[in-house]
């Protein structure tokens, strides 16, 4: 048996792929976590870019090709503020995708809500899903099982990440050792504790807010005041350099959070 990129496998899941999905586009979603992710895990990154040479292996043409990599340093936890997934979702709708391509089902989503809207519409509208393991159509019995065990495992996998991180955090807080971003005016002390900044002119900058607001009673006149006399408050620079801090104009939140 000849092979297509993938093996004996791919060309009996290639099977299921009929002209009326040709006919329509092949949609190839990407997505990491995280911008970090991005930039780190440049491999994973890689493969699911590759996705358009097993489209085109598949039989679409390049020009039908669609990626879709809006999403990127977006979580898959919810479809909220995924702007990539909810175009997908709305070109399956119309029926504009023939196969959805991602490299496993965790990709497009970890929600098991979002996850079988976007089969309820593969199934009525005849789209097909292919993953690393193979070619899926939603509206069969069999690969609709398949395609839900490996939604439920997918957000399982989220159940078990957070509370990995968030035992992880629980652990160092126990030893004293976890280290949150301060507000402006306290740093942490090179032995651990928290301690109010050495930097006299952020000092004297906070200080100065709380005095008018002794004076004036309104958060508003306070930052009107500030203005009129050109006084800048600190801010911190970046969280890469926690430690530094630098003037800005002020603004009504800043001057009710001080």
């Amino acid at each position: 048996m000849p092979e297509v990129d993938g093996g004996p496998a791919l060309l009996i899941a290639g099977e299921k792929i009929a002209a009326s999905h040709r006919a329509r586009d092949a949609y190839v979603y990407v997505r990491q976590s995280t911008l970090q992710q991005a930039r780190v895990h440049t491999e994973s990154l890689a493969r699911q870019y590759d996705l358009r040479q097993r489209a085109t292996a598949l039989g679409w043409p390049a020009h039908q090709v669609v990626v879709i990599d809006e999403d990127l340093g977006r979580s898959g936890a919810s479809a909220a503020g995924r702007a990539g997934f909810s175009e997908l979702v709305a070109d399956v709708g119309l029926g504009k995708a023939g196969i959805i391509l991602a490299l496993e089902v965790s990709r497009l989503a970890r929600s098991n809500a979002d996850w079988y809207q976007l089969l309820d519409l593969c199934a009525l509208t005849d789209t097909l899903i292919a993953d690393a393991d193979g070619i899926y159509h939603p509206g069969t019995y069999n690969d609709r099982l398949v395609l839900g065990l490996k939604g439920t495992m997918s957000e399982a996998e989220l159940h078990l990440i957070r509370s990995r991180l968030t035992e992880g955090l629980r652990h160092k807080a126990a030893r004293g050792e976890l280290r949150q971003n301060l507000p402006v005016g306290l740093d942490y002390d090179p032995g651990g504790p928290v301690i109010i900044t050495c930097d006299e002119a952020v000092r004297e900058a906070i200080a100065t807010v709380y005095r008018r607001f002794a004076e004036l009673g309104s958060a508003r006149q306070v930052l009107l005041s500030l203005r009129e006399d050109g006084l800048l408050l600190p801010r911190r620079a970046s969280r890469s350099r926690p430690g530094r801090s630098r003037g800005r104009r002020p603004a009504t939140r800043r001057c009710t959070t001080c």
